[in-house]
């Protein structure tokens, strides 16, 4: 019997948690699809993103079966470079994946110990999940613009592969780096669940109600939130808006509350919580629309479960989702004309709901087709195997 390639994965926050939003739904649905092809190890934080306290009953230290991973959850006090480096030694992995560019703990603390020999040559792939697109970069710009400049005198990533979720995303990785060439990067889409004959129905507008917009993400300048709001106070049509997604920055949300005395008196905005994983798609299915003119995504799984409840979506043009001009499923425009986003508002609105039933059954069909898609699942398999390729291991046999 093959022995399966060890990808020992390092991310910032995974299952049970959810609030760091898309790394985790990316990483867990990698693991779901491939994990009967690779054996997944996976070393985190011992609790949820901004939570004090760590998950109940959590052993640190151990693999834990989770899925079809082992994941290792740590105390971040104890996550020093020689006590990661240990780790790596004692694992003796085929690939390490880094899923982030700029944190401080799971990327840097892993290349510095590669950079100061404490870890033998083992081939790295790193994963930014959307953190050079020009909206990401723009936040805390002076900052990042030091490190990215600190970083590349001091070559603590040269030599490797970079994981991109699409072609945007290699683009703005070349010029966001401006040292990484096209022949370092892999672009594999990222994987979506296969949930087959999951059949959703979508709860039907009653005519002459409000239309039914919700937004659902963390609650931070990239997803860009306040900008819906401003488009909202031009809507002409009665619009119930509700927002669901944990607050992870409190400053922002109270700029956000300020927009609230500018909407129209026809424009209500309800703040909806958290919702958990397994509750999203249920939820979703109460709207009529999903709105997310996002800074920036190298994915988007909630844009994914948005279309398999039947939504169409409202986006930026800052997304790898253009595929829902042409299917019919949704429009993604660009944030310099807001008054583009009001007509799609304004237009819908007018849909009867034998319009809004056709176009969710061509949402649902869209989902499913990418889920399906059998050349994403290859390009992400083949993004780890050309990499344990690169080694001169060879793989062991058991009979």
């Amino acid at each position: 019997m093959k022995k399966k390639p060890v990808v020992l994965v390092f991310i910032p926050n995974y299952l049970p948690g959810y609030r760091a939003g898309g790394p985790i739904r990316s990483l867990v649905n990698m693991v779901a699809r491939l994990g009967d092809e690779l054996d997944f190890r996976i070393i985190t934080r011992d609790r949820d993103l901004n939570d004090d306290e760590a998950y109940p009953g959590i052993i640190r230290g151990e693999w834990i079966v989770v899925g079809k991973a082992k994941v290792m959850y740590l105390r971040q006090a104890s996550i020093s470079v020689n006590y990661l480096s240990e780790l790596v030694h004692q694992l003796s992995p085929d690939v390490i994946y880094l899923n982030s560019y700029f944190n401080s703990i799971f990327t840097q603390r892993i290349l510095w110990a590669r950079k100061l020999k404490k870890i033998h040559e083992i081939p790295i792939v790193l994963a930014p999940r959307g953190e050079f697109s020009s909206g990401a970069l723009g936040l805390n710009k002076l900052k990042k613009s030091i490190y990215l400049n600190v970083v590349r005198i001091l070559g603590i990533y040269d030599d490797i592969v970079w994981h991109a979720s699409s072609d945007i995303e290699a683009a703005d990785i070349i010029s966001g780096t401006n040292h990484v060439k096209i022949s370092q990067i892999k672009v594999a889409l990222n994987l979506a669940p296969v949930e087959p004959g999951l059949e959703l129905v979508r709860a039907q507008h009653i005519a002459g109600k409000p239309l039914r917009v919700c937004f659902l993400s963390r609650i931070s300048p990239k997803k860009n939130l306040d900008f819906s709001l401003r488009v909202l106070t031009k809507v002409e049509v009665p619009v119930v808006y509700t927002i669901y997604g944990p607050k992870e920055d409190k400053n922002y949300w109270r700029e956000c509350e300020l927009l609230l005395d500018a909407l129209p008196p026809h424009v209500t905005v309800e703040y909806g919580g958290i919702i958990v994983p397994d509750r999203v798609k249920s939820v979703l299915l109460n709207h009529d629309l999903f709105f997310f003119p996002t800074l920036g995504e190298n994915y988007g799984h909630v844009i994914h479960e948005a279309l398999c409840a039947g939504l169409p979506v409202l986006l930026s043009d800052q997304t790898p989702w253009d595929a829902v001009n042409d299917s019919g499923v949704g429009w993604t425009l660009p944030l310099t004309a807001p008054m583009s986003f009001v007509s799609v508002i304004e237009d819908v609105a007018g849909w009867s709901n034998e319009a809004l039933n056709n176009v969710s059954n061509l949402a649902q069909k869209f989902a499913n087709d990418c889920a399906i898609d059998t050349d994403v699942e290859k390009a992400n398999l083949d993004l780890f195997m050309q990499a344990v390729n690169t080694t001169n291991k060879e793989l062991s046999f058991e009979e």
